[in-house]
C-alpha cells in the first residue's frame, strides 16, 4: 500500500538500453513541525514486547496495511534499528554488539543545576555522562544503556484514527506531485 502511492518511472537498470518501470524509492515526505507537535492529533503508545508496526496498525486502525502511517509519524526509517526489538532479538543484539553486555558502558551523575529528575520513567535527560573518578559517579552497564534506548523507542505516537483518511489523502497528494 505504501509504495503503491509512489511515482514510477522508466529506468535502465542494467545499462543495456532496455528500460523497466520502477518505483521511485527516493521519494520522501516530511510532516510539518506544527502538525507533528499538535498533541490533539495523537495518542501516546508504549509498544509491547514483540509487537511489530503491522500489529500496532491493526490494533489501532483495524488494518495492518497502515503500518506505514505509524512509521512516518514517528520518523522511523529502519524497522530493525528504529523500532523496539523483542526481548529475544534484544538479547541477541547485545551478545553480538558487546563481548560483555554487563560491563560498564559509562558513568553518570545527576546534574546539579536544572532538572534533578526525569519527566518519566524513560527520561534520563537529568543525567550527565562523566569520568569514573567524579564523586558520586554511578556505573551504567552496556545492557542498561541499550535498554534505555529500547525504552525510548518503545514510546511512540499514534495518529488519532479520526484523522487517518485526511492523512492518507494528504500523503497521496504530496507523493504524486
Amino acid at each position: 500500500m505504501y509504495f503503491s502511492k509512489f511515482p514510477k518511472g522508466l529506468y535502465d537498470i542494467n545499462g543495456d538500453g532496455r528500460k523497466k518501470l520502477v518505483t521511485d524509492l527516493m521519494t520522501r515526505i516530511k510532516i510539518r513541525e506544527k502538525i507533528k507537535n499538535e498533541s490533539s492529533l495523537y495518542d501516546s503508545y508504549d509498544v509491547p514486547n514483540g509487537e511489530t508496526p503491522e500489529i500496532t496498525a491493526f490494533k489501532h486502525f483495524g488494518d495492518s496495511e497502515f503500518h506505514w502511517v505509524i512509521l512516518i509519524i514517528n520518523n522511523i526509517l529502519d524497522t530493525y534499528y528504529d523500532w523496539p526489538l523483542s526481548e529475544q532479538a534484544f538479547e541477541s543484539y547485545l551478545k553480538n554488539k558487546y563481548s560483555n553486555p554487563d560491563a560498564v558502558h559509562h558513568y553518570e551523575i545527576t546534574q546539579s543545576s536544572g532538572p534533578q529528575t526525569g519527566s518519566g520513567p524513560n527520561d534520563y535527560s537529568h543525567k550527565l555522562e562523566v569520568n569514573s573518578t567524579v564523586n558520586g559517579a554511578e556505573a551504567v552497564s552496556n545492557r542498561e544503556y541499550e535498554q534505555r534506548l529500547q525504552d525510548k523507542k518503545r514510546s511512540i505516537k499514534l495518529l488519532d484514527p479520526a484523522f487517518l483518511t485526511a492523512f492518507v489523502e494528504e500523503f497521496d497528494s504530496l507523493v504524486n506531485r
